[in-house]
């Protein structure tokens, strides 16, 4: 499981994006994105990097964290 930091989410039009951009990737990820945290999870068999760079296309910069 990935967990991210995306200090740029704050609403829920944030959270369907970056889940809308992972399941373009891989539509039987699991998305979790909690907005007061920050976070998102991403449970997927996909490359991790390929998922950090299509949500960071959406514009939202983010982190591993450990």
């Amino acid at each position: 499981m990935l967990k991210l930091k995306v200090p740029d989410a704050s609403c829920g039009h944030c959270a369907a994006a970056i889940e809308k951009v992972v399941k373009d990737i891989d539509p039987a990820a699991q998305v979790q994105v909690d907005l007061s945290g920050k976070m998102a999870s991403v449970e997927t068999s996909a490359d991790a990097g390929g998922i950090r760079e299509a949500i960071r296309s959406a514009g939202y910069e983010n982190e591993l964290n450990p």
